[in-house]
Order: structure tokens, then C-alpha cells, then sequence
């Protein structure tokens, strides 16, 4: 038997490759699916199942592909009614997989039709949990993603409990947790960096998992704090549950080279977003005007869909040479399938042909606090709210980069200010979109708050993170 957890930082997002006597199951499988199939080919075995954990939100999985080409059946838990052919399995159902085995475990919460994959080894014994959104390290799923008009967040929070106490706590403790996330991922709170653990770990150190926990004190702690889930949550949805066009195809027209005219023509036509993926270093250098940042080195995918929002919005693509294709296939994992070209030869060749572009005033730390130190500056931190109020510059206003076009009134139309995040990557995104709102008189803070504590400027006194409510 060969489990193989596939992470992928920019979702962070766990897929699982599960193989026994030459047959294959692939659990939550990402949009691009031919490594699976390579893989498979290579080691002599056949995918023999899919299995998707629940409807996700957050990203688009590759089930739909994955059966077409490999002929293997999709299968779900009970409740599920996707568009298309699948097995929609009973509770406790159990699928053969060489000499091992795949049970169901039908555990209601974060969606109804979420289930937790039991692997249980040649000799029947429980082995891991393959938990979906179930179950997270450090915490547990979301229960306001499925809400209707019966269902309120309240109840799916309750039946998330149920699961939780009847499912899975009973299970022995070396039983492996493999989470369908990690940090970083909007569909839990305060989730560990680490991406596997046990059970028995997860019961001694996951609030969740309080034995004394009541349900009522359980749905107030899994439900506060909970920010807003991102507006492309829902499209996800329903391209998961309806299916989607082969990523085939949306690279093929995604990749498409556009000369400086002809990327231009077709951006003013189809108002198309220009977003530009390079490092935040060379966007500041230089940038075609009114187009958004959002690198592919940093959390890329996540702030595309909390950002664009609008999965259907046409888009056109400034890249580095050579990662132009990488970016259609990142965009399409969260379902942002219209991407129309992208500018053949980058920036430089923008510039080569005379365009009009535009930059992005940076200062040094160091020099930034010289100006505090004198002037009294208009600046925002755009982190996250629980980021800056665990430490911030006392005079800095918070405009977290989620909610920026909110932030939209307090920010000067005539004076000079200041942006800065952690580290350099989302101020820049934030400057790219309020330039493309009209601001030019902004100037990014160059390294965040990491080049801020190294300058020695004051900040307010640090409140540990962890005893912040998320």
C-alpha cells in the first residue's frame, strides 16, 4: 500500500494518491490531472476510483476529467446530486482497493454531503482518514459555506459536532489525519502549518475536539470569528457540482501570444482585466496602467478569487517568459477559466513599442521612518485585522487587503500615503488596485513590517496571535 499526500502550497490544498496491488484511488484530485494519470501509467496500475469528499468552494477539482480519461467512476457521499454520472454512496459503504479498503463516513457539517474516507489496511485495520473539510489540523471546516433557507450555520455547526463525536473521535489514535488543507485556506480559521498528524494528537491539542466540549459551546467557538467567505466560493460550487471545460482547451485559448497591439486591442474591447504576475519588484519598476498585481510567488490563487471575484471575467496576462501557461493552469484551479492571451514578449516588449506605462513610488523602511519621525503621514496596513492588531505602527490605520475598495473613503485624494503589508507582496497588490481606482499618490513601504521591526520603528506592543479570536 502507497499513500502519497500531493500538497499544493498556493491552495493549500491536499489531493491523495492511494494505491494497492497495481489499482489506484485518487482522492480531491486538482484541476490539471495528467500527472495522475502519468504517474499511474508509470507505475503499472490502473485509477480504479475518484473520490471527492465533498462539493469544493475554494478551488475546482479535477474528478469530471479525470473520469473521462480514465473511465474510473467519481464518487460521493450521501445527499450529493452532482450534474453528471457518479456513485453516490451510503454511510459505511465500503469500496476494495487491491487489499485495503475505502470506507465511507457520512460526516455532515461543513456540507451535507461531506464524508470522511476511511482507509483500512490488508489486515482490517483502521489506518487514516482522509477528512475533506471535515477535519483540519488544529481546526475543523467552515460551517457557513452550504447555508439555505432550512439550514442556517447554526445547524450545519451542530451536525458537524455529531460527526465529529460519532465518526471520527471513537477512532483509535495512530490513526493518520490527512486534512483537505492546510494553513492558509479560507475554509477554516486557525488551521497548522503542518500537513499530516495523528489522531490522537489532533484530540489532545484541535479545540474542536474537547471531550468535555458541549454542542453548544461548540457552535459558538466554531462559528465566531468567521470572516466572509470570498465571493467566488459559490461559482466553485457549482462548477464542482455541474462540471467544467477541459483544461485542455482553457489552455490552449489562455496561452494564445498577443502582440502590443493586439493585447491592447483586445483589452479595450472585452474590457479584459490586464493582471500581471510577475514579482511585485518588477511590477513597481513598471507596469501597463490599470492593470492589477497579483504574483504567482505569493498566494496566488486565493487572491485571485477573494480579489477578480467574477469567474467568468475576461482576462489577459502580463508574464514572466516561459510562465504564461503556469498562470492559466493556477487561474483555472479556482475557476477562472477566460483568460484570452497574454502579451507576447512581456513587459519589456510593451515598453520596446513605446506604450504608456506606469510605476510604483517605493521607499526603504529606513527611510520611511525618517519621514515619521517628522512629518505626521497618512499610512494603512493592509494585513489581515488579527495581524494588526497583534502589532502596528500606532498612526497606521488597518485597510485589510480582503476588504480594500471598503477603505476606499478614508484614504487622501490629494496628500501623499503609505502602504505596507508583512513582507512586500499584498501592498503591492493593494497599490496596483487603488492606482487602478485613481490613487497615484500612494508609495509603498518596500518589505512590510519585516523591513519596519528591522528599522527599528515603534510599534504598538505585541499581542500574541494564538490568544486572538480568528
Amino acid at each position: 500500500m502507497k499513500v502519497d499526500q500531493i500538497y499544493t502550497g498556493c491552495l493549500a490544498q491536499g489531493a491523495y494518491y492511494i494505491e494497492s496491488e497495481g489499482e489506484v484511488a485518487i482522492i480531491d484530485p486538482l484541476r490539471e490531472v495528467e500527472p495522475y494519470i502519468t504517474r499511474a501509467e508509470k507505475e503499472g496500475a490502473k485509477i480504479k476510483y475518484i473520490f471527492e469528499t465533498h462539493f469544493h468552494a475554494d478551488f475546482v477539482s479535477g474528478h469530471v476529467t479525470l473520469s473521462e480519461l480514465t473511465g474510473a467512476p467519481i464518487v460521493y457521499g450521501p445527499t450529493a446530486n452532482p450534474s453528471f454520472d457518479a456513485a453516490i454512496a451510503e454511510d459505511g459503504q465500503e469500496f476494495k482497493l487491491g487489499n485495503v479498503v475505502i470506507k465511507v463516513l457520512h460526516t455532515p457539517g461543513h456540507t451535507m454531503e461531506s464524508v470522511t474516507y476511511l482507509l483500512q489496511d490488508e489486515n482490517g485495520k483502521d489506518y487514516a482518514i482522509f477528512s475533506g473539510d471535515t477535519l483540519f489540523l488544529g481546526d475543523v471546516g467552515r460551517p457557513d459555506l452550504a447555508q439555505k433557507s432550512d439550514v442556517t450555520q447554526d445547524d450545519l455547526a451542530g451536525f458537524l459536532y455529531d460527526s465529529l463525536r460519532t465518526k471520527i473521535m471513537p477512532l483509535a489514535n495512530d490513526v493518520i489525519v490527512y486534512p483537505g488543507h492546510g494553513a492558509g485556506s479560507a475554509c477554516g480559521k486557525n488551521m497548522m502549518k503542518e500537513t499530516v498528524d495523528t489522531l490522537g494528537n489532533q484530540k489532545q491539542m484541535n479545540y474542536a475536539l474537547r471531550a468535555d466540549m458541549t454542542k453548544d459551546e461548540f457552535v459558538k467557538e466554531v462559528t465566531d470569528g468567521l470572516a466572509p467567505p470570498p465571493s467566488y466560493f459559490p461559482l466553485n460550487v457549482k462548477m464542482n457540482k455541474e462540471g467544467y471545460d477541459n483544461i485542455d482547451a482553457v489552455i490552449e485559448k489562455g496561452t494564445k501570444a498577443l502582440n502590443p497591439d493586439e493585447f491592447e486591442t483586445v483589452a479595450n474591447t472585452v474590457d479584459a482585466l490586464v493582471l500581471d504576475v510577475r514579482h511585485q519588484k518588477d511590477f513597481i519598476k513598471g507596469h501597463i496602467p490599470r492593470s492589477i498585481f497579483i504574483g504567482l510567488d505569493g498566494g496566488f490563487a486565493p487572491w485571485v478569487g477573494a480579489l477578480i471575484k467574477d469567474t467568468k471575467q475576461p482576462i489577459l496576462l502580463v508574464t514572466d517568459p516561459g510562465m504564461e501557461e503556469e498562470a492559466v493552469i493556477r487561474l483555472s484551479r479556482v475557476g477562472f477559466d477566460n483568460t484570452l492571451g497574454y502579451l507576447k514578449g512581456g513587459f519589456d516588449a510593451w515598453k520596446t513599442e513605446g506604450k504608456e506605462f506606469d510605476t510604483i513610488s517605493s521607499i526603504t523602511a529606513e527611510a520611511f521612518k525618517a519621514r515619521l519621525e517628522t512629518e505626521k503621514l497618512h499610512v494603512f496596513d493592509v494585513r489581515k485585522d488579527t495581524e494588526y492588531v497583534s502589532e502596528h505602527i500606532d498612526s497606521a490605520k488597518n485597510a485589510s487587503l480582503e476588504f480594500i475598495n471598503e477603505h476606499l473613503s478614508e484614504i487622501p485624494k490629494d496628500e501623499p500615503f503609505y502602504v505596507h503589508c508583512a513582507g512586500g507582496y499584498r501592498s503591492v497588490i493593494a497599490a496596483s488596485i487603488l492606482k487602478s481606482r485613481g490613487f497615484h499618490n500612494l508609495i509603498d513601504v518596500a518589505g512590510g513590517m519585516k523591513a519596519i521591526r528591522e528599522a527599528g520603528i515603534p510599534l504598538t506592543n505585541f499581542v500574541c496571535p494564538s490568544t486572538l479570536k480568528k
